[in-house]
């Protein structure tokens, strides 16, 4: 007779699905920061930089490189501030009775241009939890989707996050 599965999520994040991981996110998105961005992951596109080209492009003014709002949302920390597993500690992790957790991989949906001096607000919910069965045993698969919503109310671009735990 075997053994039933333990479970790797406790049923008090299970109810967290569908729900706010923490407050929303709210920026302004900066010239300087969004061209250091786009500097720093080779991405050269004129429409960055020169608001001409921008404009010559259909954009009200320079727009920022598409995944730079991901990081323009996240607050500064120090490097004390990371857990062991190099993530960093806040009350917005997801408890599981785990080790560590990996990055999975990362999924977007892209639908309107930011603009700078655009006024971006994100909220991240936990979209997902499973557990699975792996040759080195079991895992939580878990996955967290921001959406970005300009000050107009559209949704600018959408995020999911897969993080793997084990």
């Amino acid at each position: 007779m075997t053994n039933p599965p333990t479970s790797l999520i406790p049923d008090e994040t299970m109810d967290r699905v569908g729900h706010l991981l923490a407050d929303p996110v709210t920026v302004i998105i900066d010239r300087r920061e969004s061209q250091r961005y786009a500097l720093a992951v080779d991405d050269r596109n004129p429409v960055y930089f020169d608001e001409t080209a921008a404009k010559a492009a259909g954009h009200r003014t320079i727009i920022a490189p598409p995944t730079f709002i991901t990081h323009a949302i996240v607050p500064p920390r120090a490097n004390d501030q990371t857990r062991e597993d190099g993530l960093w500690r806040d009350g917005a992790g997801v408890r599981l009775e785990v080790k560590r957790m990996m990055f999975g991989g990362e999924e977007w949906d892209f639908l309107e241009p930011v603009c700078v001096g655009d006024r971006i607000t994100a909220e991240t919910r936990l979209a997902g939890l499973d557990q699975k069965e792996g040759s080195k045993g079991p895992f939580v698969r878990v996955v967290r989707e921001t959406t970005f919503t300009n000050a107009d109310g559209e949704i600018v671009a959408r995020s999911r996050q897969i993080g793997i735990a084990r």
